[in-house]
């Protein structure tokens, strides 16, 4: 499984990553999602990811993979499955 490493260096605003997103309001409820990095608004000179029109710092709180198989693979051998909604983790 390639997890990008979480030196920015390794980025470029434009890049689409893909992360295992937990729905805040649904904390039981995960899926793989598509992110774009890009520069951060926040933080002049610094990468971020922007998903659901939100910024998320690009560290190592968020696991980033560089395909959507990665990422779902990666989701599988978590949770079991992308069927697994629902469950508790």
């Amino acid at each position: 499984m390639l997890i990008l490493e979480l030196n920015q260096n390794n980025y470029r605003a434009g890049d689409i990553v893909y992360v295992i997103y937990r729905n805040p309001h649904t904390y039981d409820v995960a899926n793989v999602q598509e992110a774009a990095v890009v520069n951060n608004p926040e933080q002049p000179g610094e990468l971020a990811l922007f998903l659901y029109e939100t910024y998320f710092p690009l560290d190592s709180d968020i696991a980033v993979y560089a395909s959507e198989g990665e990422a779902e693979r990666a989701y599988h051998d978590a949770f079991g499955g992308t069927d697994s909604e629902g469950q508790l983790w």
